[in-house]
């Protein structure tokens, strides 16, 4: 891989999709902390049950990240091949899967919010906040899968900048019914999850009506009902990408648990240190859905040649990024722990481990975009197993933490040893041309 510190014939089209993607990635958890800002007025109680319904939502539709992720390349990868009405199929066999587990998460949440809010630990004052949120919440849960279906289509469709526009409606949407509902009409956190409710269909309904009808011609989708075969692939990539995130968010609650066993002041400044590892992956993450369009859409028309050079130029953007946001955050270390917490004790904790968050950028970079382009090449078995082997040797380092009395730093050892074995997985087939070879998930 040579690098072109400079300028590159790939730059402008990543630049194109990668620059809204951002703003879209950055904006998307904007609901969430709109709705605390409001909530956090109501008092301790409704800011709890609040907290509470975050996390639960978060984790139930986590898992149904593929629906973006496995639109993206299989749309972008027809379109490579000049198929039109192939891109115009996945989409809507994402929108059908979209809908129906949306249905099954609406039923579930419903029928069992008693018991999952007691496995929660929503008790005593919480008990009646939380289950006043999460019974109006879930009926969002349709359109939460839909945004995810919009997202990927239009990733695939090489435009993010639409995606980008549709995120900033719907959480200014939110940002203006908040108040209103919350307060003008007295509702309390009912008015916040009614407002997240409106918020979240109108976007998922202004996705459906773009692609299936102010641009339907355009794009070439035709309206035909799909059969369960055509749906599989989509199940398929479920399963890997399932597996791949559950190892990746098991390992990072692990560090979270360890870290609370260390210690109260060590499982904030490992809560602040989190936070910032969190906002820096918003950076890369959007080079990383470039990766996915771009190599998709090469592999889709035959360039693997194409494919590898656009990869190669994508991992030079993530290191390059990665280096500035670890010179950057050094430079601000002095700062930056006391815009989170004005505890003594934990800005210093912050201090020892800031090195771990600064210092890991540029892997990051790189990591996250070979994300980007496994992905894009529709190898999601392979990422699948990659992450267990890595989550493996993190949870070794996190489970000697206490024995060894490594303290905080330790379980931040932990998180580099994720990292760095991720290193290993995905460059060594990459450098030895693996990657481009047949999806290995899904059957053409």
């Amino acid at each position: 891989m040579k690098f072109s510190a400079l300028r590159h014939k790939h730059d402008p089209e990543i630049l194109r999709l990668a620059v809204p993607a951002l703003g879209s990635l950055a904006v998307d958890p904007l609901v969430s902390l709109v709705d605390t800002a409001f909530v956090g007025q109501l008092g301790t109680a409704p800011l709890g049950a609040l907290g509470i319904n975050a996390s639960l939502f978060a984790m139930t539709f986590v898992i149904f990240n593929f629906l973006a992720y496995g639109t993206t390349p299989r749309v972008g990868n027809a379109l490579g091949r000049g198929d039109r009405k192939a891109a115009g199929q996945v989409v809507i066999q994402a929108f059908t899967l979209a809908l129906a587990a949306g249905a099954l998460a609406l039923a579930l949440l419903q029928i069992f919010a008693g018991p999952i809010l007691t496995l929660m630990g929503a008790t005593g004052e919480l008990r009646e906040p939380a289950m006043t949120y999460l019974r109006i919440r879930a009926f969002a849960g349709p359109a939460v899968l839909l945004l995810n279906v919009g997202h990927g289509a239009f990733r695939g469709y090489q435009d993010t900048r639409t995606a980008m526009v549709v995120t900033i409606a719907l959480n200014l949407v939110n940002l203006v019914l908040d108040p209103i509902l919350i307060f003008g009409l007295g509702w309390g956190i009912a008015g916040a999850a009614t407002a997240t409710v409106i918020a979240q269909w109108l976007g998922a309904l202004t996705f459906v009506w773009l692609l299936l009808k102010s641009r339907r011609e355009e794009l070439g989708i035709e309206l035909v009902r799909p059969t369960l075969e055509q749906m599989l692939p989509f199940l398929r990539i479920g399963s890997s990408l399932l597996l791949r995130t559950g190892a990746l968010v098991g390992t990072m609650t692990l560090a979270t648990a360890v870290a609370a066993r260390v210690g109260v002041v060590a499982v904030a400044a490992h809560q602040v240190a989190n936070q910032l590892w969190g906002f820096l992956a918003l950076v890369v993450d959007a080079l990383a859905v470039a990766a996915q369009a771009l190599v998709a859409k090469h592999l889709g028309s035959g360039d693997v040649d194409e494919a590898r050079d656009v990869s190669d130029r994508l991992l030079q953007w993530g290191l390059g990024v990665g280096a500035v946001l670890a010179l950057g955050f050094a430079a601000l270390r002095p700062v930056l722990p006391g815009l989170f917490t004005d505890e003594a004790q934990t800005v210093a904790r912050v201090m020892d481990i800031f090195i771990f968050v600064a210092v890991l950028q540029p892997i990051n970079g790189v990591v996250f975009v070979w994300d980007g382009i496994y992905m894009g090449a529709e190898k999601f078995g392979f990422l699948a197993k990659a992450m267990v082997v890595s989550a493996a040797g993190a949870v070794a380092v996190l489970l000697l933490t206490r024995p060894m009395g490594w303290g905080l730093e330790g379980v931040w050892w932990g998180i580099t040893a994720l990292m760095l074995v991720r290193v290993v997985t995905l460059g060594v087939p990459y450098a030895r041309r693996r990657v481009f070879a047949k999806p290995d998930d899904v059957p053409r």
